[in-house]
């Protein structure tokens, strides 16, 4: 029953608490205290000691925590040619506070040279152990596609791209490029984080993305096909996965609702080897449009919240694995946290002592259900 390729048994996400000496050189380095090479040299140190860290625990999938971005999304997306940013006035509304993070938009058609977060990937490789692999979490080109065309940015990127599928192909372009470099640089885990089905799921969908059901039927079919773009050729022997959220910055969420309204285009025509799915709150709802996950695909089961300290019962989990088995076969599932433990720099409300005793509960109930 054990897993010698990702996702594992016991897995996580990929974002991990900054430590404090982190933050510090990163506010230093903004304030024009510090050089870059001077950042990238306290960057190094944290994710050496962030890694060994996981090693340590007994997992067998590595990430470098997203320890040189300020978020989990709109990092990757300003490296490309084409994307501005700038601070933002309002943030985002999350469910009790808002989302300070910068407002993105288009300032002119997308491509990608060398993307940075090679780079970052080939010093994460370079700290691989036997039995580890290294994966590089980047967000899905649906979230790059979502957040141009929102309300926020609709009218910007239809001046630039009036014809949405050229933006569809421009972006998918771009990520295969990455994803290429990403694999010759050694790289055989890609994890692609999306909120857009968690916006797709959620009763404001509409409102959302300013649009009618016609319209959010569009909207899901075009996540659909430039995620399934982005993939079009790629190495057999890369593995592909996909981690689905409804929000999480500060402990706080963004958006509610099940599966079941995009079961049927994520789960049956998502050309991904495996689901990271969030179920650990009715927010998420229940397990029945696992139906819809085709057989040899994994779905690794988001049991256990990032989003505070509390320590899980075992015997909870352990019966929601066995519901979930009753639909998914227990050879393919897995479990983990259900989100990242901070998917931007100021992180959930945590301390890292109680973000790693998570994790070691994740791989004691893995171990006891899967042997």
């Amino acid at each position: 029953m054990q897993r010698t390729i990702p996702p594992f048994r016991y897995d996580f996400i990929g974002s991990f608490l900054r430590p404090q000496y982190l933050k510090d050189a990163r506010a230093r380095f903004s304030a024009g205290a510090i050089s870059a090479e001077e950042l990238w040299a306290v960057e190094d140190r944290a994710i050496e000691e962030l890694v060994a860290k996981q090693q340590d625990a007994g997992y067998h999938g590595i990430t470098d925590g997203e320890f040189r971005r300020s978020t989990w999304h709109l990092d990757f997306m300003w490296a490309f040619d084409g994307v501005g940013h700038r601070p933002t006035n309002t943030g985002l509304p999350f469910h009790d506070e808002a989302a300070l993070i910068d407002d993105t938009f288009l300032t002119g058609k997308i491509s990608i040279g060398v993307h940075p977060f090679v780079e970052h990937f080939s010093f994460l490789k370079g700290l691989e152990r036997p039995g580890s692999v290294a994966r590089q979490t980047i967000p899905a080109p649906a979230q790059f596609l979502e957040q141009m065309i929102m309300p926020m940015n609709a009218a910007s990127t239809s001046a630039i791209y009036p014809d949405t599928e050229e933006l569809i192909h421009d972006i998918a372009a771009g990520y295969r490029k990455v994803i290429a470099d990403l694999y010759a640089a050694g790289c055989r885990n890609i994890q692609f984080d999306d909120c857009s089905w968690g916006v797709c799921v959620d009763p404001n969908a509409l409102l959302f993305f300013g649009t009618d059901e016609p319209g959010l039927l569009r909207v899901k079919e075009q996540l659909l096909r430039v995620n399934n773009l982005a993939l079009a050729g790629k190495p057999e022997d890369l593995v592909v996965t996909t981690h689905i959220c409804r929000g999480n910055f500060h402990s706080t969420w963004a958006c509610r609702g099940g599966y079941d309204m995009v079961a049927g285009t994520l789960f049956g025509k998502e050309h991904v080897d495996a689901y990271y799915l969030e179920f650990d709150d009715e927010r998420s709802g229940g397990f029945e449009p696992l139906h819809e996950v085709p057989g040899g695909k994994v779905v690794v089961l988001g049991l256990v919240t990032t989003k505070n300290p509390r320590l899980e019962s075992k015997r909870a989990v352990i019966e929601r694995i066995e519901q979930a088995a009753k639909i998914v076969p227990l050879d393919r599932l897995c479990l983990s946290p259900q989100c990242g433990f901070a998917s931007c720099e100021i992180g959930n409300k945590l301390t890292e002592d109680e973000q790693w005793a998570k994790l070691a509960l994740v791989k004691e109930i893995a171990e006891e259900v899967w042997g």
